[in-house]
Formats: C-alpha cells, sequence, structure tokens
C-alpha cells in the first residue's frame, strides 16, 4: 500500500465496521491539504476581524483555539498494565 501511495499517488480511506477512521495519502497531498485549509482559515479570521491579521491577533485566535479544542477532545482511557 505504501509503494502504490508513495509512487501511484493512490489514496486509501481505512475503515472499522464501515466507518472511516483514517486516510493514507501521498505527503505532497497532505501539504496541499493543509495549504489549503490554513489559507482559508486565514480568510474566515480577516473576515471575523473586519481585516488583515496581525501577528498579535493572529496568535490570540489560536491559543483561545486551542484551548477551545482541548476542553472538548475526548479523553482516552489507558488500560492497565
Amino acid at each position: 500500500m505504501l509503494n502504490r501511495v508513495a509512487l501511484r499517488h493512490d489514496e486509501f480511506v481505512i475503515e472499522r465496521k464501515g466507518k472511516p477512521l483514517a486516510a493514507l495519502v501521498p505527503v505532497g497531498r497532505l501539504q496541499q491539504m493543509r495549504r489549503f485549509a490554513r489559507r482559508h482559515a486565514l480568510e474566515f479570521l480577516e473576515g471575523q476581524a473586519g481585516g488583515p491579521l496581525t501577528d498579535e491577533k493572529a496568535m490570540g485566535l489560536a491559543l483561545e483555539a486551542q484551548a477551545w479544542a482541548r476542553t472538548r477532545a475526548p479523553r482516552h482511557r489507558r488500560k492497565p498494565a
């Protein structure tokens, strides 16, 4: 599978019980998706802020989003050894 992804640029969705859990994609595709997401997130935030973001505003929004995500992330339990 790794050779098909790396050499032929195939993509795979990994499922468990019919539910998609992860994807196996070429690194270039992952980087492209990240750039796209960042660009659109910045456009959205600039629209919300009413203009271009300063570094300080962007950092403040990023920290706020990080704190929000941490409070809502599911907690993973560790199995006793």
